[in-house]
């Protein structure tokens, strides 16, 4: 119980605002600001008991207690380092940034591109701390993690080897923000050690909250330069780089001077024309500010020349900054890879810059209930959440001259790096792009079967199902509605996601089935409606005081069943019994009169009935995969937070509900449902209720 009602918590401060950037979330409940107070009236420096400066922050294999690398380490403040630290020195620039022993260049190259733009730079870094004012040894960094922004307190102790940082650090050796960043992401990871390797879209999300593509430029799109011109329109940040083959070619050069692993930022894309002749033109940047390509279109080249004055005004070409022009057609020869990150709209303050639609939906795979795998596994992939998107608007300006509504989907899976320790692998996801059938347009209090996903293909899927964080695709679709179904690639694994969907026009989406229903008809009926033979059987059953005790009823369920070789069952408890009254009792004795029986009689006909018919391999149970069809025809219309609770809580090891457990649950639900109603006197949906009333609903 207590974990659910953390999960709805959750949820319900997520409603509330929180872990938004204005409104981060205090990584493990630690508040940057009563922390510094503390220290600074207690006149100690901070040290973090949840990321001590102890081995076990800095790894668990590589960098472990007992490895060569790690010994001799001493964790270090600033202060002790050098006589005049800086937080920030003269601005932070791709200097500040230098590798150590971790192979984590992935991240410094995100890094590295974040000081390309101070706005962007400064949501991450808070800017007003330093080493003098209101030191405490006490510092703090906002992350975005998984679809939350969280803040993340650190103190400044850093390991040391040879009194020198042992990871990143600036050129200057005074400046620590780099260094201290490093280890607020490492923190949230749970060691350094997690942090080795990586992709740098990777560090992009985790610095803007956005949504990152990649692209092979030897398979480049044949529009992909007015992909980069859209993008940059966006204010996305726009990434490039060379592949390496072996170690040795990292940052080597080529004849043209390009820098080989090394992450290039874009910067521009324009079209200028010579004798009349368009030319598409990209604009790169070295972080380091020097070494410049020194092909055609260089700066101060011989193909300026011919580039009619006006369009040359519009173009800054030969300042020695680092900064450079090339053809769009070098870029895709000499580079290997462009990553795009496109930012949310909350990212992008001006009002110049074309805003994404987005959407962001966080999903459970459970065992059972909703780790149903792809589409090879066709008894379980239905299961799966779905989630719903209307795309009625086509782009303004369609790239390839047909119309259409593009998007991007992103399915994440979380906490990756924090599993790495005990040797576990991320799933292998991907996700599927269905049609919504016309009769389901609309609707959202369904949950699309096998009927119509297995009858039909996919319109569109992930480029692939890959073992990574991240899967996302780039799509056009024409206007309509459609079902996006994230998945494992094999069924019955367990894992958390966030999909997050981003539109070029505004669209709507969510769950496929939001709506939580009962539909349970209440029949009255009268003495006289009972049949003469079933008042007799109610006599000998009840005896003399003509009313049944849950005691008694669990003796009759269990009489009934044992005799049905087609019902699995363990028999009924006695909770259940008593649930059973609870809902029938009218009139409060705590026992089942003749009529109230009765009703219960014609409610079990029903519920075995159902089960009968969901029984498809006459195994005497039904799959947890198939509790949502059973419900739905016992009158329950569900969403998969609430089946997920049902299926951990009614099936077996082996996901199979028995019949004992299946009436249990329905009986349960009619309850909560009709207490519901009860208290919901308005039809709002919402109910409110003082400890009283339900610490005594919660108990009866």
């Amino acid at each position: 119980m207590s974990s659910i009602a953390t999960e709805l918590s959750r949820k319900q401060d997520k409603e509330d605002g929180l872990g938004s950037n204005e409104n981060a979330i205090s990584f493990n409940n630690q508040d940057f600001k009563s922390l510094q107070r503390d220290c600074l009236q207690r006149r100690t420096l901070f040290c973090d008991p949840t990321f001590p400066a102890e081995s076990s922050s800095l790894g668990y294999n590589q960098f472990g207690r007992y490895s060569s690398k790690t010994a001799g380490v001493e964790w270090k403040r600033p202060k002790e380092l050098c006589a005049n630290p800086q937080f920030i020195s003269n601005g932070a620039t791709r200097t500040d940034i230098r590798q150590g022993a971790l192979g984590d260049c992935w991240l410094l190259a995100a890094i590295a591109s974040l000081t390309l733009d101070k706005e962007i730079l400064a949501r991450v870094v808070p800017s007003d701390q330093s080493f003098t004012e209101d030191y405490a040894g006490i510092f703090h960094f906002q992350l975005w993690q998984y679809g939350e922004w969280v803040d993340v307190v650190i103190d400044d102790r850093l390991p040391t080897k040879n009194g020198e940082l042992l990871f990143v650090h600036s050129e200057e050796g005074n400046e620590f923000w780099s260094a201290l960043l490093e280890k607020a992401y490492a923190k949230v990871n749970t060691s350094y050690e997690a942090l080795s390797g990586g992709s740098t879209t990777e560090g992009f999300e985790d610095f803007t909250g956005g949504i990152s593509e990649s692209y092979e430029l030897r398979k480049a799109p044949p529009t992909l330069f007015n992909i980069i011109k859209k993008a940059l329109n966006r204010g996305s940040l726009l990434g490039c780089s060379i592949d390496i083959t072996n170690s040795y070619e990292s940052e080597a050069m080529t004849r043209q001077k390009l820098v080989k692993g090394h992450a290039y930022s874009v910067t521009g894309a324009e079209v200028v024309h010579v004798n009349g002749t368009p030319v598409q033109l990209v604009r790169i940047r070295n972080p380091w500010g020097q070494v410049e390509w020194t092909g055609a279109w260089s700066d101060d080249s011989k193909e300026w020349d011919k580039v009619l004055s006006e369009e040359k005004a519009k173009l800054d070409y030969s300042a020695d900054d680092g900064e450079f022009w090339m053809a769009y057609a070098d870029l895709i020869q000499q580079y290997s890879k462009l990553e795009i990150c496109n930012l949310t709209p909350d990212t992008l303050s001006s009002d110049d810059v074309h805003r994404w639609g987005h959407h962001q939906f966080e999903g459970t795979w459970r065992v059972g209930s909703t780790a149903g795998g792809c589409r090879n596994n066709p008894a379980t992939f239905c299961s799966n959440p779905q989630y719903v998107i209307k795309l009625e608007d086509v782009d303004d300006d369609p790239l390839d001259g047909v119309d259409g509504c593009s998007f991007l989907v992103g399915l994440m899976q979380k906490d990756g790096r924090k599993e790495r320790q005990f040797g576990r692998d991320l799933n292998t996801i991907g996700f599927a792009i269905y049609k919504v059938p016309d009769e389901y347009k609309g609707l959202n209090n369904i949950h699309l079967g096998p009927d119509v996903l297995l009858r039909q293909k996919a319109i569109a899927m992930s480029d692939t199902f890959i073992n990574m964080r991240e899967v996302c695709t780039h799509f056009k679709l024409p206007p309509g509605e459609y079902v996006i179904i994230p998945s494992t690639f094999e069924p019955h694994r367990k894992g958390t996601f966030i999909l997050r969907v981003f539109t070029e026009k505004q669209a709507t989406a969510g769950p496929m089935e939001s709506d939580i229903c009962a539909n349970i008809k209440q029949d009255k009926i009268s003495e006289k409606d009972v049949d003469p033979h079933f008042k007799h059987l109610f006599k000998q059953i009840a005896g003399t005081d003509a009313e049944i005790s849950a005691v008694e009823l669990q003796k009759i369920l269990d009489r009934i069943v044992s005799q049905r070789t087609d019902l699995k069952t363990n028999g009924f408890s006695i909770e259940t019994c008593r649930h059973i009254i609870s809902l029938l009792d009218k009139d409060g004795n705590g026992t089942l009169g003749l009529l109230e029986f009765h009703t219960f009689w014609m409610k079990l006909q029903k519920y075995m009935e159902v089960f009968k018919h969901r029984d498809t391999d006459k195994s005497g149970t039904i799959s947890s995969h198939e509790i949502r069809e059973a419900l739905i025809e016992a009158g329950f219309t569900l969403n998969s937070s609430v089946l997920q609770v049902i299926v951990s809580r009614y099936s077996d090891l082996e996901s199979a509900i028995e019949f004992d457990a299946f009436v249990s649950c329905v009986i349960r639900l009619e309850l909560l449902f009709q207490t519901f109603q009860k208290f919901d006197k308005k039809n709002t949906g919402k109910i409110e209720l003082d400890i009283m009333q339900w610490l005594c609903l919660a108990l009866g």
